[in-house]
């Protein structure tokens, strides 16, 4: 069933969908199993649910999202209303500045979505939520199973990743999993500063006393296994980070401080033109060149239709790069990548014909027609976290 043929009689079908839903008629269908490549080249499971189930999903979690986001910890920041990627970077970035970080861990969840205990995450919707409808709705989407390649097979475990309920439910685990937990721990166990932002699963912890951090890291692994859950082994580090780590590595005759990726930038220890620290963020190397070999394969494809087609084309592409990734200090980055994309453009309209090609004074006059200028469109995490907090 598709969005067009639904809304072909749409008052009469969402009011079949209600008596149903209140009635108890409401059968989930299963969710259509697709794969998407991940930036290390493998490929992540994602479920896609049926247009009715999708309706019915986006509902309850309106509903469910009033409810929580009350529960809800300020450091959680994935998808939740008003919130975004960007403001869990600010706040980050503001932690780090402001707050006495030396350590940070950079952890990540082993295959989280599909890990997650369907028992444990009944107890803790049961300690919100007394509508055994609600509950029982819920329940039904999850025992829904998978269809792939025309075949249906039962999850016992974990929630389809992509499905409209799931990223709420995740958060919802994660609060009483992780969220509650951190909050108990600084507040009772730690010795010095500790900051946290999580977005969705991954999050990253700052601690100001090493001991401290490697406490944490102890008892977190003690936590997840509780819960059905493992941090994984090679992408879950402690690293020197912060005001203080190149004075003190360097005093220890040890190199740089390590950097860590989260949320599309790599993390780096910088200083500022006046000499002071400055948390420096820029592209994650391997995500440019994976979307430079995206943008060069469709440019191949679209090269023998006409130049404006391709420039509003490539010009989406650009300015939807920039919208994310142009935040202060990321310049050389977003200007490689405008550049790279330009080469790509050229070499494409050059291969188009043997008689006729494209030289760079042409092409000059052609990009600032559809390309927009590279530079930096975010303010600096400080003005805009002050400015919402």
């Amino acid at each position: 069933m598709t969005w067009v043929a639904y809304g072909q009689e749409l008052e009469a079908n969402l009011a079949d969908l209600h008596r149903r839903v209140h009635s108890g008629g409401y059968r989930a269908s299963p969710s259509r199993r697709v794969y998407i490549p991940k930036a290390d080249g493998r490929l992540r499971p994602l479920g896609i649910a049926s247009l009715e189930d999708k309706i019915v999903q986006r509902t309850v979690v309106e509903v469910l999202n009033a409810i929580y986001e009350v529960d809800f910890r300020g450091f959680s920041y994935g998808f939740r209303p008003g919130r975004s990627p960007h403001r869990a970077l600010d706040a980050l970035a503001v932690g780090i500045g402001r707050k006495r970080v030396n350590w940070v861990l950079d952890a990540d969840i082993r295959d989280f979505f599909g890990q997650l205990d369907r028992g444990w995450l009944r107890k803790f919707l049961e300690h919100r939520i007394a509508d055994e409808r609600v509950l029982r709705l819920i329940d039904k989407w999850l025992a829904a199973g998978v269809m792939e390649d025309g075949n249906w097979t039962e999850t016992v475990q974990g929630t389809p990743q992509g499905a409209s309920a799931s990223p709420l439910l995740a958060n919802v685990y994660l609060h009483y999993v992780f969220d509650l937990w951190v909050d108990w721990w600084r507040a009772t166990q730690a010795h010095g500063d500790v900051i946290a932002v999580r977005f969705a699963d991954d999050f990253i912890v700052g601690f100001e006393d090493e001991q401290d951090a490697q406490a944490f890291l102890g008892l977190l692994r003690e936590r997840f296994a509780k819960f059905g859950l493992e941090l994984h082994p090679d992408k879950t580090r402690l690293i020197e980070f912060g005001r203080y780590a190149a004075r003190h590595r360097a005093a220890r005759g040890l190199g740089k401080p390590e950097t860590f990726d989260f949320l599309g930038f790599t993390h780096i220890c910088g200083k500022s033109k006046t000499g002071r620290f400055w948390l420096k963020r820029v592209t994650i190397s391997k995500r440019m060149r994976t979307k430079l070999r995206e943008v060069n394969d469709q440019l191949k494809l679209r090269r023998h239709q006409p130049i404006p087609d391709q420039g509003r084309w490539l010009g989406s592409v650009i300015r939807g790069h920039l919208a994310y990734y142009a935040v202060p200090g990321n310049s050389e980055a977003i200007k490689a990548f405008r550049t790279e994309a330009i080469r790509h453009w050229h070499r494409a309209l050059r291969r188009r014909s043997q008689r006729s090609r494209i030289n760079w004074a042409r092409m000059n006059r052609i990009v600032p027609r559809w390309l927009p200028p590279a530079r930096v469109m975010h303010p600096f995490p400080e003005v805009r976290f002050a400015a919402r907090t």
